[in-house]
């Protein structure tokens, strides 16, 4: 069965296309026009084996926050989508990762169930590179689990100096969760829930 995905968006800020293949190897072809969220999606390509495409479109004249936050629950969707009835998966996830000075931990599951616990330095450089406000990580986090329909937990466990570093380990414990949950596991051959569905 193939576990892909295709959403297109359109709206009067953003147009926007988002592509998934959860049996992938990790490549990607990204261009939102905010250089750094290109980054961060590439790294959640990668290291979660995720083949992912998004070409967006938005109105970066104003700022970035439309076009981060609508790839967002554009990737949510597609996501959600492509996980199709959850037959055989592992369902949970977590990854604790270290990025230099920063150490994130992450934890999925695949459950149907919309929830998002996120913690975080609250004071950290602003924008990194000339568009990326680091405020909207979260607000990226939780769009992405809303509209994929599962329950994550995000926490930087502890920080240094470097919002890259921070926010770098947050995408990147996302995707190695992610790449744990979304696994077929060979001993399941249904739903892993003991209510027969997710």
């Amino acid at each position: 069965m193939s576990r892909t995905a295709r959403v297109e968006r359109a709206t009067s800020e953003t147009k926007l296309v988002v592509e998934v293949d959860l049996d992938g190897t990790g490549t990607s072809s990204i261009s939102t026009g905010v250089g750094f969220y290109d980054h961060m999606l590439t790294a959640l390509s990668k290291h979660s084996g995720i083949d992912l495409t998004v070409q967006a479109d938005g109105d970066l004249h104003i700022d970035a926050h439309h076009t981060v936050e609508d790839v967002a629950i554009a990737l949510g969707q597609a996501f959600g989508e492509a996980l199709g009835d959850k037959k055989g998966i592992t369902r949970y996830g977590d990854a604790t990762i270290p990025m230099d000075e920063v150490l994130v931990q992450a934890a999925v599951d695949l459950s149907g169930r919309p929830y998002f616990v996120h913690a975080e330095p609250e004071t950290m450089t602003p924008v990194i590179g000339p568009d990326y406000p680091t405020s909207l990580t979260k607000h990226v986090l939780e769009s992405f689990a809303f509209n994929a329909r599962i329950t994550l937990h995000v926490r930087v466990l502890y920080a240094g100096r470097d919002a890259h570093h921070i926010v770098e380990g947050q995408f990147k414990a996302l995707a190695r969760a992610l790449r744990t949950a979304v696994a077929i596991d060979p001993r399941v051959a249904d739903v892993p829930s003991t209510k027969g569905a997710l």
